[in-house]
């Protein structure tokens, strides 16, 4: 029997600025994503703001992910850099610390995997993490992604150059 979802996404409101900021300006929450260390509140209402016009202009879906139980933002989830003539579009993610290691971030990619292949219509997703980011590794296995291969050097983040992993899946897959 399936197991009953404790996510849901929608989209986000300039409301949700304040949840978001409280979230990233932990360094644990925003250590593996390229997001600026010193994120300030302003900088998530600038976010909020400029998603709203790319959703409009379909350039990007970013979605909030939402707990059932509680009704509450407890992270984001976006399709980035789609393309439309090739059918595919960057997956990026994350989740506020304390709700980590409930596989609540598995259900939320699979939701957008939904919404990509089935009301998009796009055929390939991607996702880029970096080589030491374990966790964010699995949760793309669980979710039928594949190890399509490394950039090594690629971004210089928290003074270090990192290697990332290209993970990718098919609609069908």
């Amino acid at each position: 029997m399936a197991r009953k979802r404790r996510v849901r996404l929608r989209t986000l409101n300039i409301s949700d600025a304040k949840a978001i900021y409280e979230y990233l300006k932990d360094g644990e929450v925003s250590k593996w994503t390229l997001i600026p260390q010193h994120y300030k509140r302003i900088d998530a209402l600038k976010f909020v703001l400029k998603l709203q016009y790319k959703r409009m202009l379909k350039k990007e879906y970013v979605f909030g992910i939402i707990l059932k139980e509680t009704n509450h933002l407890i992270g984001v989830i976006s399709l980035l850099n789609i393309n439309w003539s090739d059918k595919n579009a960057e997956l990026g993610y994350w989740l506020g610390k304390e709700y980590w290691g409930r596989g609540l971030t598995t259900e939320a990619i699979d939701l957008i995997l939904n919404f990509a292949f089935k009301e998009l219509n796009l055929h390939r997703i991607y996702a880029y993490v970096f080589e030491e980011n374990i966790a964010s590794r699995r949760v793309l296995e669980k979710n039928s992604f594949k190890l399509e291969g490394m950039r090594r050097g690629v971004k210089y983040l928290r003074n270090k150059w990192r290697n990332d992993l290209m993970f990718g899946i098919l609609n069908g897959d």
